[in-house]
């Protein structure tokens, strides 16, 4: 539980809440030596062109509105920066956050489709909107957006009106909510991005330029969208532990000598027929964090269905089996339990009371594992003795380890045109 919460508050704080801590300390005034000047000045522009390029290439609208709505902003603030008069800098400071919010619900789409064009459109109206707000006629809509709607409450601090500062805590809460939920770097790095457009709203009050704070959560933005597509490329997506690409990736890179095991869960294709999917998929869930947590000097995958892989570099099928052991004991003691039709959760530490229709969910896993050394002929080999250990452990009853042998495949002999034995592997 401790280590699952440190790796959450972890993911939340890097990339994002490394990059706003550096922009706060080093954006400032006279917080960057002359000869850094430049290089800041062209910050803006580095961010929305790569920005723009690898929102299209990875095809997330996220991305690109993100950064149409924060250029608009930026405009606003350059060309009508605070004053009690007009509506554009409460108008910014209320659409931005709002804007933020609508483009995490939406779900991503490239750019180029009729959906992702269409989505355009909302954000390229916002200046017309507010172009009509400024009218004499329409002051009276105008002003419900600087009048104080809670008088006891004091915005001294702060130039943002209490309606704008509304819309920047209900974003941020929910992106937080959608980040613990999902764990989703995009939703981590909106949050972070936010509180830089906040300050990049105090320019009258510190001093700073509010275009390098804009910056500053364009390029949030853009580092958590190749950290996110780093993730979808090579994590699972159920279970969030490494998939099939890291996989292939780990294997091609492997030594002469390791040990493969293969994991599945004892009781997973009786409950997928009495319970269904959905509880086969939280079941998973839930247990991969587990195995990867207790697989101490291994790597854990999910390479397909519903067993799980593990890679043991420089290690003997023997020093394998202390850990696979602690594994299968670790899952062993999980309590899970069933509530209504399909919603599992896990009593971790016995603090909760299972309710009258809680049913409880026995879990128990079989491992397999083999081991390849230099004198072994292929890793596929080790893949299916791991198998075979593993259908041996869950037909003596499973809840066991099993270590399989590696025996090479039989030879068949062939003779050439020339009369020469020719010896094959199938």
């Amino acid at each position: 539980m401790r280590q699952g919460l440190a790796r959450t508050i972890l993911a939340f704080l890097l990339p994002g809440g490394l990059i706003f801590l550096l922009a706060l300390g080093f954006l400032r005034p006279h917080g960057l030596p002359l000869w850094c000047q430049q290089p800041v000045a062209a910050l803006p522009y580095f961010v929305l062109g790569f920005g723009l390029i690898f929102g299209w290439y990875f095809s997330s609208t996220r991305m690109i509105l993100s950064l149409i709505s924060l250029a608009l902003a930026d405009v606003a603030l350059i060309l009508f920066p605070v004053s009690g008069n007009e509506p554009f800098y409460p108008a910014s400071a209320f659409l931005v956050p709002i804007n933020f919010l609508a483009f995490s619900i939406l779900k991503e789409t490239a750019i180029v489709t009729v959906r992702g064009a269409i989505r355009i459109i909302p954000i390229l109206i916002q200046p017309i909107l507010v172009m009509w707000l400024c009218k004499p006629e329409h002051q009276d809509l105008a002003v419900m957006l600087t009048m104080p709607y809670l008088p006891w409450l004091s915005t001294s601090w702060t130039p943002i009106p209490q309606a704008a500062l509304l819309a920047f805590l209900v974003s941020l809460i929910m992106h937080l909510v959608r980040f613990a939920i999902g764990r989703d770097p995009m939703d981590g790095g909106a949050t972070w991005a936010l509180a830089a457009v906040f300050l990049a709203y105090h320019e009258s009050q510190f001093g700073w330029q509010p275009t390098n704070f804009l910056s500053t959560a364009g390029l949030i933005l853009f580092v958590t969208l190749v950290q996110s597509s780093y993730q979808r490329t090579y994590r699972d997506d159920l279970t969030g532990i490494a998939g099939r690409l890291a996989y292939e990736e780990a294997t091609a890179q492997i030594g002469k000598h390791c040990a493969i095991a293969v994991l599945a869960i004892d009781q997973l294709k009786s409950y997928a027929g009495t319970h269904g999917k959905p509880v086969v998929e939280q079941i998973l869930k839930l247990v991969a964090p587990k195995v990867q947590a207790a697989c101490q000097g291994g790597r854990v995958f999910r390479v397909s269905g519903e067993e799980l892989t593990l890679l043991f570099s420089n290690q003997s099928a023997l020093e394998a089996l202390a850990i696979l052991d602690n594994v299968r004991k670790v899952i062993a003691s999980t309590t899970l339990f069933l509530r209504g039709r399909d919603r599992v959760w896990e009593d971790s530490r016995g603090l909760k009371s299972p309710g009258s229709k809680d049913r409880e969910l026995p879990i128990t896993i079989s491992i397999g594992v083999a081991e390849k050394s230099p004198e072994e002929a292929s890793l596929s080999l080790v893949i299916k003795s791991a198998y075979r250990a593993l259908y041996e452990a869950k037909t003596s009853g499973g809840n066991a380890v099993k270590r399989g042998s590696v025996t090479s495949e039989p030879v068949r002999r062939s003779y050439g045109r020339s009369g020469r034995v020719i010896a094959s592997q199938s």
